[in-house]
């Protein structure tokens, strides 16, 4: 069999390397010079700046990729489990060091309400039901049929699914602080809290099982040695040329267009590319006469964009932890305006990223390297980017140096951002949302866009906008999925 794979994401790389390890050839296409898609890598100076993802977690996901092949993955990257996973700090300006130590989390937890100890480990068991399910149990299985999602609707109800992560941890704690600092996971892979299905829980307890890890040399660092691993296997990669138009007879996949009217055939394609992006332009629009489909397809609502400024200072900032999440003051009218109002606004959440926190090579010797995230609103919001990119960056750098890193502005030697529009021309994702469509429950397993094709015979999924979701572990088991559908 000879199968196409469009676009180098992990999800991508993780498909190819899986139709590989079953004795088919492979060809991988990815329209940029350099592979990782969100997880690219790019250079500045002396400074390396991750793309992307940045939290690491089930890092088995990745191993067994290698495994699959005999490969021992130290071989390859090094992975290195952090102490604290996040330090968040409030508008009082309290600090708190999240981590896998429980005891250190239940005497921080004590210190801002004693009565939430209690209700925290109530949470974190209630966690692992979710996650013993929705990640255990159905993160590798295809979701394509209506019977399997009824088969798993009891269960789901049970787990109280129809709850948000926000209302879920309510439940469970009473201090504000404490609330979002537990139920932030939905916003690690597109998801507002406050609407988010309740499964997304499983994040707070899939942390706790594994750990949150780093990876030496940076997340480009993993697509580094995936690269070598497909090269050493024979995965044919062909870099810098874009899938113009996927080609069909009838509704069967024969083959691909490239941007030189190249012509490549092949028995099936899998799209790592954003599914609405696919349907739309590489098939044209032609989703045959499927009423049903053209529903789903035109409901479904997508995640926020992102705002991400990348920095390099003359000055260390040792203060600073690998991973900082800063809640604003009005952080629910701040996510409303993101996610429903498609609105700026001015009183910003953020999570900021320092890799040589833990990796002195991310920048030149005796500088300190960040990226700072911020959720915006998507293209939807017909924000003019090239106007208020700017506006941002100067709002991000002041909150940044009021709240924890002094004379900030004038220590930035290297710096610039991407916004929703890099999404939406370099990514080719609907609306430059940053991870696909929203993991909400009436779009979530049998509700997002099939791993398998719902219109066209040898067409599949895998990446965030397929199941089981977006975020590394979600991209990972949709090529699982795909696995055990072919």
């Amino acid at each position: 069999m000879n199968s196409i794979v469009i676009g180098s994401g992990f999800g991508g790389i993780a498909a190819a390397l899986r139709i590989k390890a079953k004795g088919n050839d492979v060809t991988l296409i990815e329209k940029h010079p350099d592979l990782g898609g969100r997880a690219r890598v790019f250079k500045k100076n002396g400074f390396i700046y991750d793309g992307g993802p940045t939290v690491i977690t089930a890092p088995h996901l990745i191993n067994e990729l290698f495994e699959l092949f005999k490969k021992k993955p130290k071989d390859y990257l090094e992975l290195t489990p952090l102490k604290i996973w996040y330090q968040f700090i409030f508008e009082d300006k309290t600090r708190f060091n999240y981590s896998g130590d429980e005891e250190d989390m239940k005497k921080q937890i004590e210190k801002i309400n004693r009565e939430d100890v209690l209700g925290y480990e109530k949470l974190v068991n209630f966690t692992k039901k979710i996650f013993d399910k929705g990640f255990t149990e159905l993160a590798d299985v295809p979701f394509d049929r209506p019977f399997v999602m009824m088969q798993q609707l009891p269960a789901l109800l049970k787990l109280k699914s129809y709850k948000s992560v926000y209302s879920l941890v309510s439940s469970y704690i009473k201090n504000e602080k404490l609330r979002r600092m537990l139920s932030m996971h939905p916003l690690l892979v597109g998801g507002n809290p406050f609407t988010t299905t309740s499964i997304y829980g499983l994040i707070l307890y899939l942390e706790k099982k594994w750990g949150i890890h780093y990876s030496i040399g940076g997340t480009g660092n993993i697509i580094k040695g995936f690269e070598k691993l497909m090269d050493e296997v024979g995965i044919k990669i062909i870099r810098g040329r874009e899938v113009k138009k996927i080609i069909t007879n009838k509704k069967k996949i024969t083959g691909i267009e490239l941007d030189n009217q190249t012509i490549i055939k092949s028995d099936n394609v899998v799209c790592n590319a954003d599914p609405p992006a696919v349907y739309e332009k590489m098939l044209n629009g032609n989703t045959s006469n499927s009423f049903l489909f053209k529903w789903k397809k035109r409901r479904m609502e997508y995640s926020m964009g992102l705002f991400v400024y990348y920095f390099g200072t003359k000055e260390k900032y040792e203060n600073v932890e690998h991973h900082t999440i800063k809640f604003g003051n009005k952080y629910k009218e701040h996510l409303n305006d993101i996610f429903n109002n498609k609105k700026l606004n001015e009183d910003i959440s953020y999570y900021l990223h320092r890799p040589s926190a833990t990796d002195k090579s991310m920048a030149p010797p005796g500088k300190d390297c960040f990226y700072v995230l911020v959720p915006v609103p998507n293209n939807q919001s017909k924000i003019n980017w090239s106007v208020e990119g700017e506006k941002m960056k100067n709002l991000v750098i002041d909150k940044m140096e009021k709240d924890l890193m002094p004379n900030l502005r004038k220590n930035i030697v290297e710096d610039f951002y991407l916004t929703p529009d890099y999404f939406e021309k370099d990514l080719n994702t609907k609306h430059g949302s940053g991870f696909s469509i929203q993991p909400k429950f009436s779009q979530s397993a049998y509700f997002r866009f099939h791993n398998k094709s719902e219109i066209y015979d040898g067409l599949y999924f895998v990446g965030a906008g397929t199941h089981p979701g977006a975020g590394v572990p979600g991209v990972l088991s949709s090529a699982k999925i795909l696995d055990k559908i072919l």
